[in-house]
């Protein structure tokens, strides 16, 4: 009878003891939040444009040096327009003004040695 009431006493306490450790555990997970977010996928057409009327402006007093490089762009609504003189030069900032596009090449200097192509890149 001692050995019974012993094992009852015993799984009594091993009982309360997993509750305890239960709720302990859950009143950790349950504290955790995590805050609302959006996520979500699309596709659209992307779209090119077309660049015409080039024009490599020289400078005055060294005609090897390229001071400004301009252009006609379409769809004119580029609200930003890079260019490289390439095969590796460095990329210059454009004014673009109704599609008519301006781009200083003096910082640093472009060279007409140097130029073998001419990268547009434009954005809306």
């Amino acid at each position: 009878m001692k050995a019974t009431r012993m094992r009852r006493r015993a799984l009594l306490i091993s009982a309360v003891l997993a509750v305890v450790l239960s709720i302990g555990g859950y009143a950790f997970t349950a504290s955790n939040t995590v805050p609302n977010a959006t996520l979500g996928q699309g596709a659209n057409v992307i779209s090119g444009y077309t660049v015409s009327s080039v024009a490599y402006n020289l400078n005055a007093s060294t005609p090897s040096n390229v001071d400004s490089v301009s252009f006609t762009i379409s769809p004119a609504a580029a609200t930003s327009v890079k260019i490289q003189l390439a095969p590796a030069g460095s990329w210059y900032s454009c004014t673009n003004t109704a599609g008519s596009v301006s781009c200083a090449t003096t910082s640093p200097q472009a060279t007409a040695v140097a130029a073998t192509a001419l990268n547009v890149v434009a954005s809306q």
